[in-house]
């Protein structure tokens, strides 16, 4: 990902944009003293941020968007594939014990439960855990499938869906991670996660223009 700044000349193109649009890359090179070579990367540079929108045969135009506007614009085509991680899963049939140390070792809030075909059966959050510890059972003989979420209470989202409509999900529910699956035959395989720590990374993202 590379960080988008403009330059004095880009600036400068923009304002002739804004003053006398539509107009043509030869006309803006004309303007600039300039070869429709040498200004051919800044158009590129400021059709790509949003600033400009080029039609054929037209020339370039001004969107008019603000730098609130663009950002927005960004953030509404992320999708949720562009920033979900490494899911961890467990079998339904392993320990609530396992499923502890799991956790731990992993250094996650949640784990997804599937089934002997892999697919999602089930969710583990700490808050599961830790009700199952309170009091005197045996957590190694106890599997996870008794204290797990099921079907069909389990919220997941899609790779193609939109982050920003996942990260509303997450605080409507007040949940720490959503699965991301894949639809097949039998069910649904688990193929990431999203969580709060993925929304950071876009925000952190965000603040230092890495995203395209």
């Amino acid at each position: 990902m590379i960080k988008i700044e403009l330059n004095k000349r880009q600036e400068h193109i923009l304002q002739i944009v804004k003053d006398q649009g539509p107009i043509t890359g030869e006309h803006i090179a004309d303007k600039l003293n300039l070869t429709r070579a040498t200004l051919r990367p800044d158009l590129a540079i400021l059709t790509m941020a949003g600033y400009l929108e080029a039609r054929p045969r037209v020339g370039y135009f001004y969107t008019g968007k603000t730098g609130a506007q663009l950002l927005t614009d960004k953030i509404k085509k992320i999708q949720v594939q562009d920033y979900q991680s490494i899911p961890v899963v467990v079998n339904e049939n392993v320990s609530v014990y396992d499923a502890i140390c799991t956790m731990f070792l992993e250094d996650v809030g949640t784990l997804f439960v599937v089934d002997e075909q892999s697919l999602l059966v089930g969710v583990l959050s700490r808050k599961d855990l830790l009700r199952a510890s309170i009091g005197k059972q045996e957590l190694t003989s106890i599997p996870v499938h008794i204290i797990m979420t099921r079907m069909p209470n389990i919220t997941y989202c899609h790779r193609e869906e939109l982050l920003i409509d996942i990260a509303q999900v997450l605080i409507e529910k007040q949940i720490d991670a959503i699965p991301v699956v894949k639809k097949v035959d039998a069910g649904l395989e688990v193929v990431g996660r999203v969580t709060k720590t993925n929304i950071t990374k876009l925000l952190v993202a965000l603040a230092h223009d890495e995203v395209l």
